[in-house]
């Protein structure tokens, strides 16, 4: 939900101006911003195992071979071991190019924030950040947004595909009265299966807020089938304001997904411990849901850039795959 007016407690709210907009990029200027002030500061750290960090072994099964000292016991394949009582191992055969797609949703609770940027901004920044790494490394990466229009770039290479997915997202207007349209997540990631052909990375960029409220259940399914067969990390984008309500007195409240209206008395500790227990409640259930499909989250805030969330993101996996 949005705020958009602070007001003292009165009987009867008064109409809310529509929210202010702040400034955005243009995507060049993102662009030349993201090379030069971030990029710069994941040198050494991100750059040099990105590939292994993020992108597990093909799954074009080449072979299966009887296991030599030094082999991966997690490529030990149990049936036909147990078929000729010798141990066999999976060989794969790896694939050279990696190709990489930025899913990101562009629904109208996106464009929202209270500190920083905005989200739908933050989302860029960090499509920007993924595809100039990925640039760099002479691999493709494509993007699909989903919300009340979808969008697609094909996957291609070099610096001037990191300026079309940005071209892309800035292409997309702020969610208003005409784009009242709760975001199906489900739907996005069907119609993200059907499309991708290949092993892929997929970046799945949301603030989760809408599926939160109907239920991981909603899209659990459709997530589970595309990290079957593809490397998925979630990316979830928030703002401070949604996670801790502010005691401001009585707050107009709207849904920019479906436009319903609420009003709250923010100075009642009853309310806000309520609020408090929901946004627990939420986390966890997006965490389990997640986690019950082998799924990563990395957790992106509007209050700061997100190198700092990258490069923990980044050790912790590492951690677990060494």
């Amino acid at each position: 939900m949005s705020l958009l007016r602070r007001r003292q407690r009165v009987t009867v709210p008064p109409p809310a101006p529509a929210p202010v907009r702040p400034p955005t990029e243009r995507p060049a200027q993102l662009l030349r911003r993201l090379e030069f002030g971030v990029v710069r500061r994941l040198d050494g750290v991100l750059f040099g195992d990105y590939r292994g960090l993020f992108y597990g072994p093909s799954l074009d099964l080449a072979e299966v071979r009887e296991y030599q000292p030094g082999d991966e016991v997690r490529r030990i394949d149990w049936n036909v071991t147990a078929r000729s009582g010798r141990l066999h191992v999976r060989q794969y055969r790896e694939e050279r190019e990696l190709t990489a797609w930025l899913v990101i949703d562009t629904s109208a609770s996106m464009d929202f924030g209270t500190r920083r940027v905005l989200k739908r901004d933050l989302a860029k920044e960090f499509a920007g950040l993924a595809a100039l790494v990925i640039a760099r490394h002479g691999d493709k990466v494509g993007a699909i947004t989903f919300g009340p229009r979808a969008g697609f770039t094909p996957p291609r290479g070099g610096r001037a595909q990191a300026l079309a997915v940005l071209n892309l997202l800035s292409r997309e207007t702020p969610g208003g009265p005409e784009n009242h349209r709760a975001t199906d997540l489900a739907e996005a990631l069907t119609a993200v299966e059907r499309t991708l052909r290949r092993r892929s990375l997929v970046f799945v960029v949301s603030d989760f807020l809408e599926e939160a409220s109907r239920g991981p259940g909603s899209w659990t399914t459709a997530m589970g089938r595309l990290a079957q067969r593809h490397d998925v990390v979630a990316v979830r984008v928030s703002d401070p304001a949604e996670r801790v309500l502010p005691d401001v007195g009585g707050l107009r409240l709207r849904d920019p997904e479906t436009g319903g209206e609420l009003w709250l008395d923010t100075s009642d500790p009853g309310v806000r411990a309520a609020h408090a227990r929901l946004v627990e409640e939420r986390d966890r259930a997006l965490r389990r849901a997640l986690t019950s499909v082998q799924v990563d989250l990395l957790d992106l805030g509007t209050e700061r850039d997100p190198v700092g969330p990258l490069l923990r993101f980044t050790a912790a996996r590492r951690g677990r795959r060494t």
